[in-house]
């Protein structure tokens, strides 16, 4: 973690926005918009953030409640207007948008929750005389995209950046003295042991962006959770608190990094095949090695995510208070696993260290 900021910038201001008692449209509270508003007045820049691409999250049915999800993942699809498509994030599947909703056949389908392209255009409406310029994975595909973002945020013209972590990181955007997290809320409340570790990490990179110029910077960080002790403590004293924090309820729960941790995956078309595999995995582990308070067994157990691109994916986790016990075990596993058929009914693989579950 850098002690201080590039060059002589100081840090920015923050600014929290409790959107239980905002007005919002597009995701945007009235509070943000001001700030906004009064940013382009003075001939600054502004960063927008919302890591969501696409123009909604989730299309619904009004009237039975019918939502739009992948045929191959436990995912809903995501709504791009621009191209007129249901997008699988994970898998990539995509169909049209349809007319009526394929249970009731009512009209009355509602593109639900904010994404870029919904930002973008709600912007670019408000601001009819602004430059906003969306940089997601989709608004960059074409070749020279990105130059044009750095062209126009280098020429010092009063502009509106909208976009993913694609903004968040690395970029030096001098004339950038506000930065808008539309979102903080996603991170507060996943399974995912690391999502506060990895909500920190996201805040305060894209809050690096603001002000590292002569002005100095602002942040405003829209939540419905503003009382949530590690998002102010983030905020109130910077990461470095913040990741202190969260150091002894990682060593209560005994995970990383306190305690080594692997997983064994397996993916299948059937997901009895995938939990059969893992469970004679385990069989074969604890073999060689029977549980102890030093080295333990989880599983097997679904993915979080638990069917993608149409495969049933399955977990064994093995963790270990010393490195060099789970690699000698790790190893004649692996030997064992790669000479048995049931190994070539599925995909299996094993992850060291693994930053998702």
């Amino acid at each position: 973690m850098l002690s201080t900021r590039a060059g002589n910038a100081v840090q920015p201001d923050w600014q929290v926005i409790d959107l239980k008692t905002e007005r919002s449209n597009a995701g945007i509270a009235a509070t943000t918009l001001m700030a906004i508003d009064q940013t382009l007045k003075n001939n600054h820049q502004v960063l927008v953030f919302l890591n969501r691409r696409g123009f909604a999250p989730a299309m619904l049915c009004h009237q039975c409640g019918w939502t739009a999800e992948c045929q191959h993942c436990d995912s809903r699809l995501t709504v791009h207007r621009a191209r007129g498509r249901l997008i699988c994030h994970h898998c990539d599947f995509q169909q049209r948008v349809p007319q009526q909703c394929p249970s009731c056949r009512s009209r009355e389908l509602i593109a639900a929750g904010e994404g870029t392209e919904r930002s973008e255009a709600f912007l670019q409406q408000y601001f009819p005389d602004t430059t906003v310029l969306r940089v997601d994975r989709d608004s960059t595909r074409k070749k020279g995209a990105m130059q044009e973002v750095f062209n126009t945020a280098d020429s010092g013209e009063s502009c509106i950046l909208v976009g993913t972590q694609m903004l968040a990181k690395g970029h030096h955007f001098e004339n950038v003295t506000l930065v808008a997290v539309l979102d903080a809320d996603s991170g507060l409340f996943s399974p995912d042991f690391r999502s506060h570790e990895r909500m920190g990490q996201l805040l305060t990179q894209v809050a690096g962006r603001s002000g590292r110029g002569i002005a100095r910077g602002r942040v405003i960080v829209q939540t419905h959770q503003p009382d949530h002790p590690l998002l102010a403590l983030l905020i109130s004293q910077g990461y470095g608190h913040f990741a202190r924090q969260l150091l002894p309820q990682r060593e209560l729960s005994q995970l990383p990094p306190f305690r080594h941790m692997s997983v064994i995956r397996a993916e299948s078309h059937r997901p009895d095949e995938a939990d059969a595999f893992l469970r004679l995995a385990r069989k074969i582990a604890e073999k060689l090695q029977v549980p102890t308070p030093a080295l333990n067994y989880l599983g097997p157990l679904p993915a979080l995510m638990e069917k993608r691109a149409g495969r049933f994916r399955y977990v064994l986790r093995i963790d270990a208070d010393q490195r060099p016990a789970l690699q000698v075990l790790l190893s004649a596993v692996a030997v064992e696993l790669e000479n048995h058929k049931d190994s070539r009914r599925v995909r299996w693989s094993i992850d060291v260290d693994p930053q998702e579950l």
